[in-house]
């Protein structure tokens, strides 16, 4: 199962339909896909896992989301004020 995950993370062209959001607008895939990067490190490197499996869902949000919504939320995370729950 871990070859599959990384060979779909090798092949990775673009963000696949996500189920959870099936409109066109896409803010809250964007957001929930960061929440879930930024869970799955923490998550991972508490147990001194490698933290591998969760480059997906970065790359998924950096398909998704604009640059300025990321450099903002990277700063909030940086300052402690990010709203939320990591």
């Amino acid at each position: 199962m871990a070859a599959n995950i990384e060979e779909n993370i090798r092949c990775y062209r673009t963000a696949p339909f996500d189920a959870r959001f099936p409109n066109t607008n896409q803010t809250r895939n964007c957001f929930q896909n960061y929440l879930d990067f930024h869970r799955c490190n923490k998550a991972l490197s508490t147990k001194n896992k490698d933290v591998s499996p969760c480059e997906w869902y970065q790359k998924v949000y950096n398909s998704i989301c604009p640059i300025s919504w990321v450099s903002k939320w990277d700063d909030q995370l940086e300052s402690g004020t990010f709203p939320g729950k990591i």
